[in-house]
């Protein structure tokens, strides 16, 4: 799409919309960054835009109030992940007939060469990050962007042909996708999350399926066999499919569309099988990543990596050499005899349960933080009795403790705490050599920290002091 001289308003003076404010100046357009927040500094957001561009005098910084004069200026609206889709004014400027797109698709409009891309409720990350090492083993230029915290729209404007993006796409990004279209997408699994912006499970999921809204049987599709929503999926979408397991050999289910190739656990090896022949990719002692859901990454990213035509033996000498993602079970240290995990990445009851299933000792579990509207059942029944103290925190603290009790957890063991360092202190105090204390919080960040990261670091700031 040519942006030159159209009138853009960019929603959002985070790092996405100033991103997104700085390429589509570059490109020529007019721009105005919009944000709500009237507390903030226009002068300091020129400024951030102004270090990634060569001009803003086609710039204008707008705070608080949303200005009428607005609506009809407006050519293309793009939205920050953040800001919701149904806001009064988006949905206003959608009802005028306006364009509203997000800055997935804005990169994705700008940008150049392959797009490899990853969504799901959890392992996005750890997935993403892996599938990136595997592409810079294969390929000269690759950019792994998107929600892992590398704006796409900052490498977009400067990739070539020849460039492999690797994007870790959320499902907020996936909501104002128009054009977007990887030649590979992995979609990793589908649990509850994010009901408190997408209203209901069925929005959650049909957003998430977006990612393969236009790719062509040309393209490869990689889905969670065993997850039966990911299962039905693969049978009606247009793309090659390939699923995986880690729990069960593949190629003998009965299905009315067969797989183009599929990777599962069989014993300690992952096995690919490509229609033609089985053979092991790995076997998951060479392995740094530990646990079921890591094994399940690496089928992931090593289905597009093969896909992509990576020799095996490359791929096998990046999986055995990768160790995994910062604040995802991340080891913290030994003290006193108890070692400290930091699994901050934590931010829903399905990656929770990952983080205390990883768990091989009696834990002193950390929980709680932003209320996303998620249930808690599920990961509390999944303690198996190695939990010895819910310590809680955050805006949930008191609906976490409720499930907790309901679920037959014992009172006296569920510690309700002001903040991360009073948990961290109580667990210093309470926990014995043997155990650990983990940082799964089931939760969000917002409220008490800027982001999941900032809550890591703390956390692993307040352990090691």
């Amino acid at each position: 799409m040519d942006y030159k001289d159209k009138n853009m308003l960019v929603f959002g003076a985070g790092i996405s919309g100033i991103g997104a404010a700085a390429l589509l100046l570059d490109k020529g357009a007019k721009v105005t960054l919009y944000d709500g927040n009237a507390e903030l500094e226009a002068a300091g957001i020129k400024k951030k835009i102004e270090e990634k561009c060569a001009s803003v005098a086609d710039l204008n910084v707008i705070l608080g109030e949303f200005p009428a004069e607005l609506y009809e200026k407006t050519d293309i609206a793009v939205l920050s992940p953040g800001i919701p889709t149904d806001l009064p004014v988006v949905n206003k400027l959608r009802d005028m007939g306006k364009l509203i797109t997000g800055e997935v698709e804005l990169a994705y409009t700008v940008g150049k060469g392959v797009v490899y891309a990853v969504t799901g409720t959890n392992g996005k990350t750890t997935t993403t990050t892996l599938l990136g090492e595997l592409m810079k083993a294969a390929h000269k230029n690759v950019d792994v962007v998107g929600n892992i915290g590398n704006p796409y729209t900052e490498a977009a404007a400067h990739q070539a042909e020849d460039t492999v993006t690797v994007a870790e796409i959320s499902s907020f990004q996936l909501e104002t996708i128009h054009t977007f279209h990887p030649h590979a997408a992995v979609l990793t699994n589908i649990t509850e999350d994010h009901l408190n912006r997408h209203h209901t499970m069925e929005n959650y999921i049909n957003t998430k399926k977006n990612i393969a809204m236009n790719m062509t049987a040309d393209d490869l599709l990689v889905l969670n066999y065993e997850d039966e929503i990911l299962r039905a999926f693969g049978q009606e979408a247009a793309a090659k499919l390939c699923y995986f397991s880690s729990a069960r050999k593949l190629g003998d289910e009965k299905m009315e569309r067969r797989p183009d190739m599929c990777l599962y656990l069989d014993g300690d090896d992952i096995v690919f099988d490509d229609g033609a022949e089985k053979k092991v990719l790995v076997n998951t002692g060479e392995l740094q990543l530990v646990g079921l859901h890591n094994f399940e990454n690496v089928m992931c990213a090593a289905a597009v990596a093969l896909f992509d035509g990576m020799d095996i033996e490359a791929i096998r000498n990046v999986l055995r050499s990768f160790a995994g993602v910062e604040h995802r079970i991340e080891f913290v240290g030994e003290f006193d005899g108890v070692r400290y995990y930091n699994d901050s990445k934590g931010t829903n009851p399905a990656a929770a349960i990952k983080g205390i299933n990883a768990m091989k000792w009696p834990t002193l579990l950390i929980g709680g933080g932003y209320d996303k509207q998620s249930s808690y059942e599920e990961w509390i029944n999944c303690f198996d009795g190695k939990v010895k103290y819910l310590v809680l925190i955050g805006q949930t603290k008191e609906k976490i403790a409720a499930a907790a009790e309901g679920c037959g957890f014992e009172k006296d063991r569920i510690i309700l705490c002001e903040d991360l360092k009073e948990a961290v202190d109580f667990c210093k105090k309470n926990a014995v050599s043997g155990d650990a204390v983990l940082l799964s919080p089931a939760c969000a960040s917002w409220g008490q920290f800027d982001n999941y990261e900032q809550r890591g670091d703390i956390f692993k700031e307040y352990v090691r002091s």
